[in-house]
């Protein structure tokens, strides 16, 4: 097997003095042995992984990692800097720096490694021992895994559902899996006698290091504690499920993860605690304390809800309220299309008086076009009346997961009857999950766990919610509602313009970001009770959504010799990815270089926002592109529209870049092969 770190990748006097410049240095030499073969694609890579959540850990580390397609083995690099480099610890910056790549397809036997090296970097002996060697050949002998003999087989080979089924120290070297690992102390038992016992699961987005990382802190905090302890990895190496055994028998739950836990129900009824990965791996004490607590007071949770699956117990309310939201808008979006694609379709065939059809129940004749149409307006009409249910439904299950569904849904068809609207569905929404969370706080005798979820919940939720939107909340909404659908049906002139600008900003700021989502999120909502102004507004927003992408394909065909070999790739396909309304299709050139992508983004967002209103241009369908154009309105002008904003947007970008050009930074980025001679290629640092 290839050496996982060669002293070449060594480098003791890490000078760089930002994460991109040490991620810079310490991937130049991984290109240097051909462990990378694009360094700028894979630094891209890296940047985008860098922007899901920082990869500084307190303690003075710092793990940038990713995987990448420019990766040719599972390897990494260790950087000492004498100075620090900031990776967002909240402790301060980091002196360890390990840059670790794994390619896309990489086997499980190398990424058992890296598992291993990432359990290691939580033990403070090896962390000691890092600080102290004097060269890089020593460094390596230190990271580089041991040999490690096969074990004997064990005299019982059936143990009991908690004895310890695997090391803690990771996988040895060709496992194809990990299996739960257990950490065990002997004090702790709980009041029947037993052990206190608890599950844990943890996960990061790319499964490489801070998925293990948590695991060996909440494994050395149990041992300390005296809790029995067992740890589902659910990382790149692979992982072995708990056994139901080990999960029936445990007392409490604990979720380290920043990607949704698989196969979570599998925890239903346990009291747990759900947190993001890097809870795990700083406050592991504190988490199997408070599991405990929850064992003890009898809060259960039975399974996944979105809000947990987000991110930290610290997120702020706002983004827990987002979070929320934004559940709820993902389930009613394809209710949005096609309902909204039907009715559509249902116009180009029949023209719009098809909307005073009678019921093809009761009339339809097999070779008209218009009972055809009809149909299909009718159908339509049915997928728009779940709007509102299913987002509100949804809602409440993001926030209190599957027993918040009845309440939530209850409320919607509620908010429909008092035509509270869309608006009505949100608060619908809120309050049935805030309602259902608040009955899941309260002291349960045990006798009636089993049917809280399925009964004791969904009742007093739906009670509840009915109660305070029939006869509290519905009417002041009906009329909050019914003031925003005569604004938007009244959008005319500078108003319109004025709104175009904002929902194209918005759009194009973070391609695909909370605030993309924000804007979309009021264009779908203004479709589920369809006029004249929120057709132009659900026209706007998607026509800024396709130039990002499409703006970089242009500038990447015109002035290829400004992006590297890799964006020039991407912006091939980007080309569809704006045609499809896409945003994302964009990242890759943003992660690279955000402080001139972004605002060219921005501008050819806010120009297309601004025609599209002007143009007065409708969309009934939340989705599709131009491959919707037929189902337009003035469809010729919307096309104008995406087209001015995207050159203005290709333009500002080219010229950003090539003022780059012009203060003395390299035009072209190492791995181009067209790339003009530059001096001193390895001093070339990510541009801003």
């Amino acid at each position: 097997m290839q050496n996982l770190l060669p002293a070449d990748l060594v480098d003791l006097d890490l000078s760089a003095e930002s994460k991109e410049g040490a991620a810079r240095a310490l991937a130049e030499r991984m290109a240097a042995l051909g462990r990378v073969t694009d360094l700028d694609g894979f630094l891209a890579d890296v940047a985008a992984r860098e922007a899901q959540m920082p990869t500084g850990l307190e303690g003075g580390i710092g793990i940038p990692h990713c995987r990448s397609a420019h990766v040719t083995t599972p390897t990494l690099a260790f950087g000492r800097s004498p100075s620090g480099i900031d990776f967002g610890a909240p402790d301060g910056p980091a002196d360890l720096v390990f840059l670790i790549a794994a390619p896309a397809g990489a086997d499980d036997a190398h990424l058992s490694i890296l598992s291993t090296l990432a359990r290691r970097l939580m033990r403070p002996d090896f962390v000691a021992a890092l600080r102290a060697a004097t060269t890089p050949e020593e460094a390596a002998a230190l990271i580089n895994p041991a040999p490690n003999p096969a074990p004997p087989a064990p005299e019982n080979p059936a143990p009991p559902a908690f004895e310890e089924r695997g090391s803690g120290g990771g996988a040895p070297e060709g496992a194809r899996g990990e299996a739960p690992v257990s950490g065990r102390g002997g004090v702790g038992e709980s009041p029947a006698g037993q052990p206190f016992r608890i599950v844990a699961v943890t996960s990061c987005p790319t499964g490489i290091a801070h998925t293990y990382m948590a695991a060996e802190s909440l494994q050395q905090a149990a041992v300390e504690a005296g809790i029995d302890l067992q740890v589902e990895t659910q990382g790149s190496a692979g992982f072995t499920k708990l056994t139901p055994e080990a999960i029936a028998a445990a007392d409490a739950a604990v979720f380290a993860h920043d990607v949704p836990v698989r196969e979570r129900a599998r925890f239903a009824g346990k009291p747990t605690v759900d947190v993001g990965v890097k809870a795990g791996i700083n406050r592991p004490a504190e988490l199997l304390q408070e599991a405990r607590a929850k064992a003890e007071r009898g809060d259960t949770t039975t399974a996944p809800t979105p809000v947990e699956e987000a991110g930290e117990e610290q997120d702020g309310y706002g983004a827990k309220l987002r979070t929320w939201l934004m559940s709820g808008v993902s389930y009613m979006v394809p209710f949005v299309a096609a309902g909204g694609l039907l009715i559509a379709l249902a116009f180009a065939i029949g023209g719009y008086e098809i909307n005073t059809a009678p019921s093809v129940a009761e009339h339809f004749v097999w070779t008209e076009a218009a009972s055809w149409a009809a149909l299909l307006f009718q159908t339509g009409g049915l997928a728009f009346g779940f709007l509102v249910p299913v987002l509100a439904g949804y809602i409440a299950y993001g926030m209190a997961d599957r027993p918040g569904l009845v309440p939530g849904f209850v409320g919607g068809a509620v908010a429909l009857t008092i035509n509270a609207g869309f608006l009505g569905g949100l608060i619908a929404g809120l309050i049935a999950g805030g309602t259902v969370l608040a009955v899941q706080r309260l002291k349960i005798p045990t006798a009636l766990r089993g049917i809280m979820p399925v009964v004791v919940l969904p009742l007093i939720g739906s009670a509840v919610t009915a109660f305070l939107m029939f006869l509290v909340v519905g009417k002041p909404v009906a009329s909050l509602q019914q003031a925003l659908t005569d604004w938007l049906s009244g959008l005319s002139g500078a108003n319109a313009i004025i709104l175009g600008v904002i929902l194209g900003l918005m759009m194009c700021f973070d391609l695909g970001g909370p605030l993309n989502k924000v804007a979309y999120a009021f264009a779908i909502g203004g479709l589920a009770t369809p006029n004249e102004g929120s057709l132009k507004v659900m026209a706007a927003v998607m026509a800024a959504g396709m130039v990002p992408p499409l703006a970089m394909a242009l500038a990447t065909t015109v002035r290829g010799r400004l992006f590297s070999k890799t964006e020039r790739e991407n912006g091939k396909a980007a080309w569809f990815l704006g045609a499809s309304f896409i945003s994302e299709g964009a990242i890759p050139f943003a992660a690279a270089d955000p402080l001139r992508v972004i605002p060219a983004a921005m501008a050819g967002g806010a120009v297309t926002g601004a025609l599209s209103m002007a143009f007065e241009c409708t969309l009934r369908a939340p989705h599709g592109g131009i491959f919707v154009i037929p189902l337009i309105g003035n469809p010729l002008l919307y096309l104008i529209a995406i087209a001015a904003g995207t050159v203005t947007s290709a333009g500002l970008v080219i010229l950003l870049k090539g003022m780059r050009k012009q203060d003395g930074t390299p035009r072209q980025q190492a791995g181009d092969a067209e790339a003009a001679p530059q001096p001193e290629p390895a001093k070339v640092t990510v541009a801003a």
